[in-house]
């Protein structure tokens, strides 16, 4: 039996048709290299009218580069960054915010269902500055976070200002950023909530590989694609990074297409007779399951993953139909 990988991640399904038709038309003729086209160009320009903001972008090949890089540009090796103890930077980059950033630490604070907990961040900050300890000089979100939660504008605030009250930067992993906006996340927000570096993820979204970085606080454009040359993501032919977010943001399917993937995961929550973890604000649904049961999940064909937290997750995607929705619907149905 050929296992299905339908909803064993968003980043099991192919690129979206307006992410491919983008990508085929900027395969014409010659153009200039690293970043200086008019195609990257133009992608840039969408992403700033997205987000409402005059900001610097980037296209890189990967959503842990484009943290790794981001986290590095922020803090000095002696320092370290504040994010939940379930971020991707803290359990899923096989130490690449370190290794890019040359030795710098994680701080992981707790809080339910992926989002950060003020009290748990308060006491990261009231914590002092010692030779011994690495101390804090940034803070790390992520939004919709891994749990398919989706913090809102104030909920963002509340954590940012006391960060940036003591001079420290804020990087946001947007990787399922469109989610969050389907989700009612409003994006324009952004600009003002005093974030300096944006990931806007693509691959999650429906692109082939490719994440945009924002660059809100320009003083840290100042050699930037030197940092992203040193590792290794300052693609020669970059419009083919960044063609994708023309198809995609031109077409309104970058949010279009997380709306149906959200609405899918809803579906999928609604039919589940396990008991779901989390709230199903975005595209994920995580529920409980014994290991017996998950392996006869597996044996019947359908994949998924037990999650840093015990649960079994289930994410929807761009392509996930009713049909294969309501089909896993029933096989769980069955497993009960």
């Amino acid at each position: 039996m050929t296992a299905r990988y339908d909803f064993a991640s968003d980043n099991t399904a192919p690129a979206a048709p307006e992410a491919i038709e983008a990508f085929v038309a900027a395969n014409s003729g010659f153009t200039s290299g690293y970043g200086t086209d008019p195609v990257t160009a133009r992608a840039a320009d969408l992403v700033r009218e997205m987000l409402d903001a005059d900001a610097e972008v980037r296209f890189v090949a990967s959503g842990t580069a484009a943290n790794a890089v981001s986290l590095a540009a922020l803090c000095r090796p002696f320092e370290a960054v504040l994010a939940h103890e379930h971020a991707h930077v803290c359990t899923d980059e096989t130490g690449a915010p370190g290794l890019f950033g040359h030795g710098l630490g994680l701080i992981r604070l707790d809080g339910p269902s992926g989002r950060i907990e003020p009290s748990s961040l308060a006491t990261a900050l009231a914590q002092p500055d010692v030779s011994y300890r690495q101390p804090a000089a940034a803070l790390s979100l992520t939004n919709a976070t891994e749990y398919g939660t989706v913090y809102s504008a104030e909920a963002l605030r509340a954590l940012i200002e006391p960060v940036k009250a003591r001079g420290y930067r804020v990087h946001l992993d947007g990787a399922r950023l469109a989610n969050a906006a389907a989700a009612g996340f409003d994006l324009k927000a952004i600009k003002d909530l005093g974030v300096d570096l944006l990931v806007v993820g693509g691959t999650k979204a429906g692109m082939p590989p490719t994440e945009a970085i924002v660059i809100f606080d320009r003083e840290l454009a100042r050699r930037f694609d030197a940092r992203l040359k040193q590792a290794g993501q300052l693609p020669s032919k970059a419009r083919f990074y960044a063609a994708p977010f023309i198809g995609m943001l031109g077409s309104g399917g970058f949010v279009r297409h997380a709306a149906h993937a959200n609405a899918m995961a809803r579906r999928l929550a609604g039919l589940t007779p396990f008991p779901v973890a989390h709230p199903v604000e975005a595209n994920g649904v995580f529920v409980e399951m014994g290991d017996e049961t998950l392996s006869r999940l597996h044996a019947s064909g359908w994949f998924a993953y037990r999650f840093l937290d015990g649960t079994v997750r289930f994410m929807c995607s761009w392509a996930t139909t009713e049909e294969a929705v309501d089909a896993l619907g029933e096989t769980l149905r069955n497993l009960k």
